[in-house]
């Protein structure tokens, strides 16, 4: 639950409030990925990347050990200053957007194909090229508003938060999906007071969450409910700081519906003496208890368990019209163990042999609601 505090205001029939929100500490990351600075979660891992003249790789991380199972490189790609990650079914986009003084003409995303990157430990990618249409200014300004380390996907379009150094505040654009050269073309804005370092669209609630730090490196997050194509910023826009004094937040990716990860970059400074590890946190939510309930289910709808004493194959049957959009397996505690979007399930069974005997989960998220049951291994 938000704790929110009664010093929200109207402007312009947005509604802007502020609050605080607790943040978890799950562990250091590995030191291949003290430069973390973007994360998705796809089939059940987190996926990141390191940012500025490191390799054009990614890595996959396991949300339990916290470390690299995997990495794949991206064969015709240039990290010169990849900042973010973002998804959408049949794809990932690396931003390399990352424009700190700028004078960069040469802003890209890189568009890799989820079916290639499942096979193979190297990939290439399509390119699509952007630049701001109203940037009209390349010289080094030594802190520029031109930087941006945020993007999401949605509706066929990228939309990209720029992170203002100078101002403090973020502006949306919005580009294709589609590989060329492109005006990014610029909708709203928000006076955030601080650095925006990631963003994630959840499209099981409609939500879009922004994070960042302040200059004192106080981490903090943007909750964003009823934007649409024209106007990011419109509907309620809360601001939540985290229960944690300092951290360098980067990259930020939603698990389920109310399950979120972070991703920290190792930060050191000498005055005053300041080391900070890199690390991997969490935050949860109740946003979909902020969603109306769903209309009831014909009774020829649900879902089915079936699972042979002493195997280690789970099989179900879920009957529905609705559209699935992700299966997930959480343990009694809450915590999310597995999870896939729905159109990477490709059969009705769930190999259970990597877990504990215990009591588990199974819940299907759909269009107008979801469908759990329990079972035991």
């Amino acid at each position: 639950m938000h704790r929110l505090f009664i010093i929200g205001f109207l402007i312009c029939s947005n509604t802007f409030v502020f609050g605080q929100q607790a943040l978890r500490e799950l562990g250091n990351l590995p030191g291949e990925i003290s430069e973390s600075s973007g994360l998705i979660f796809y089939n059940g891992k987190l996926i990141t990347h390191n940012d500025s003249g490191n390799s054009a790789q990614l890595f996959e991380i396991d949300t339990t050990s916290r470390q690299i199972t995997r990495t794949v490189t991206i064969l015709n790609a240039e990290n010169i200053d990849w900042e973010a990650i973002t998804q959408d079914d049949t794809h990932i986009y690396i931003g390399d957007f990352g424009n700190n003084v700028g004078i960069r003409e040469d802003l890209a995303i890189y568009k890799i194909a989820k079916q290639e990157y499942a096979q193979a430990d190297e990939v290439s990618a399509e390119k699509i090229n952007f630049s701001y249409e109203d940037q009209i200014d390349f010289s080094d300004t030594g802190t520029s508003d031109w930087d941006a380390e945020a993007f999401i996907w949605r509706d066929d379009q990228l939309f990209i938060f720029t992170k203002q150094w100078q101002t403090q505040g973020t502006v949306a654009y919005v580009i294709p999906d589609t590989p060329g050269t492109h005006d990014a073309q610029r909708l709203d804005s928000f006076d955030v007071n601080g650095l925006i370092t990631g963003a994630t669209y959840n499209a099981l609630t409609d939500v879009i969450y922004l994070i960042g730090y302040s200059s004192f490196l106080n981490p903090f997050n943007v909750r964003i409910e009823g934007a649409t194509s024209s106007e990011i910023f419109k509907g309620v826009v809360v601001r939540n700081t985290f229960d944690v004094s300092f951290a360098q937040i980067e990259g930020i990716a939603f698990a389920d519906a109310n399950t979120y990860y972070i991703s920290s970059e190792f930060f050191s400074r000498n005055t005053p003496a300041i080391t900070l590890a890199q690390k991997l946190f969490s935050f949860d939510t109740n946003d979909t208890d902020q969603e109306p309930d769903p209309e009831p289910e014909p009774e020829d709808q649900g879902l089915l368990i079936y699972k042979t004493y002493g195997s280690t194959t789970l099989e179900y049957e879920l009957i529905t019209d609705q559209t699935i959009i992700g299966r997930a397996i959480h343990n009694t505690k809450g915590q999310l163990l597995e999870y896939k979007i729905g159109s990477a399930i490709e059969d009705s069974a769930i190999d259970l042999s990597t877990y504990s005997n215990a009591v588990y989960y199974l819940t299907f998220y759909l269009s107008g609601g979801k469908q759990s049951r329990a079972f035991a291994k």
